[in-house]
């Protein structure tokens, strides 16, 4: 077999691999790269070598390097798409889960601590409150990972809020109230910034 087919036929079986690892089907590839799924298929079966503008384009859209497309690769087994969000939704639990089992050991330890001198610190349940932006950081980078537009939306604007709450309650039980709600002022622009930059984020996917 030739140089050239060998290639061709390696570059197929990684489009195969990496559009059946992102759940779709031949037509949705093709609509993504504006081709027909004639030539999708033709590319797979390692009939035809797509030109270098798509080959970058399927790195873009599969999230790895041209260098990945082009090269062998041992065959990976393909995990269904519920399947794989199932999986991600229990990671995600699970580190949401140890962030508050952080802010439990905290107000435990803390409080007993505390207590043993003959005293419970008011305070203490702030830990909980910090737990909340904590929380939506963690979703905030696993929805970026995994390409969760609306969630990280949520996400953020979960973080700025209650980030500026944790500071204002903060400084409430540290005696500082007055004129203090301004604080949340703060947040109109940084969620109008955060929903700008959600719609441009996806106005630009849209147009790959």
């Amino acid at each position: 077999m030739e140089d050239q087919d060998i290639l061709a036929v390696t570059i197929g079986k990684n489009i195969t691999r990496l559009r059946k690892l992102s759940g779709m089907t031949q037509l949705e590839l093709a609509e993504k790269l504006n081709y027909s799924d004639k030539s999708i298929s033709k590319w797979e079966q390692g009939n035809g070598i797509p030109d270098i503008r798509i080959l970058v384009q399927l790195s873009e859209l599969f999230d790895v390097s041209v260098d990945d497309l082009v090269h062998e690769h041992r065959e990976k087994p393909v995990v269904p798409r519920q399947e794989r969000r199932i999986r991600r939704l229990i990671i995600l639990l699970l580190s949401v889960g140890v962030v508050w089992l952080v802010a439990v050991a905290c107000f435990v330890f803390v409080g007993v601590a505390w207590n043993a001198q003959g005293e419970w610190r008011k305070g203490t349940w702030l830990a909980f409150v910090y737990a909340v932006p904590v929380s939506a950081i963690v979703v905030t980078v696993f929805s970026s990972i995994w390409h969760w537009k609306w969630i990280r939306f949520f996400a953020i604007s979960l973080l700025v809020w209650t980030l500026l709450a944790c500071i204002y309650l903060t400084l409430f039980i540290c005696g500082v109230s007055k004129g203090m709600w301004l604080i949340f002022l703060v947040g109109v622009p940084l969620q109008v910034l955060a929903f700008i930059y959600f719609i441009w984020r996806k106005r630009e996917r849209s147009k790959e």
